[in-house]
């Protein structure tokens, strides 16, 4: 018989209450179970210590018998030190888009990325010039003053 210690479901609609249980792994979720091994309870703060209540010797029994933990358990039991905390699956790459999409984006994304890089040079063009034009200007108003006073020696 594969043993299993996991969550039992109980409470009302809206209001779950979860009893920690050793049940063989083909039973049902909510069915006959070995022992009661502690409750769980997902209404109290995180930080409230009758959150999670578990029986730690008769936990550590049941392990040695041989009897595996569900994710969840697995991570209340990492809590108090009995157990590693459960590795985070690999996620599949099946959610990404077809290669013919990624391509469309990635020129779509080369394209915007061209197009700010040209609006930015056009900003830093014009605000060049803008800085410039004031010396610039100096000299031009000089130069119709000698174009005047050439004009005059004439």
């Amino acid at each position: 018989m594969a043993l299993k210690i996991r969550l039992s479901r109980g409470g009302a609609k809206k209001r779950p209450f979860y009893r920690i249980v050793v049940a063989d792994s083909h039973r049902a979720r909510d069915g006959r179970f070995i022992e009661r091994l502690g409750h769980f309870d997902p209404m109290l703060a995180k930080d409230h210590p009758q959150r999670v209540v578990m029986d730690q010797d008769r936990i550590k029994h049941w392990l040695a018998c041989g009897a595996t933990t569900s994710d969840r358990v697995q991570g209340f039991l990492s809590g108090v030190g009995l157990a590693e905390k459960p590795g985070v699956p690999v996620q599949t790459k099946k959610h990404l888009p077809k290669a013919k999409a990624q391509e469309r984006l990635k020129a779509a994304a080369e394209a915007a990325a061209a197009a700010a890089g040209a609006s930015a040079e056009a900003a830093s063009a014009e605000a060049v010039p803008a800085e410039a034009a004031p010396a610039e200007a100096a000299p031009a108003e000089a130069a119709p003053a000698e174009a005047g006073e050439d004009t005059k020696a004439e």
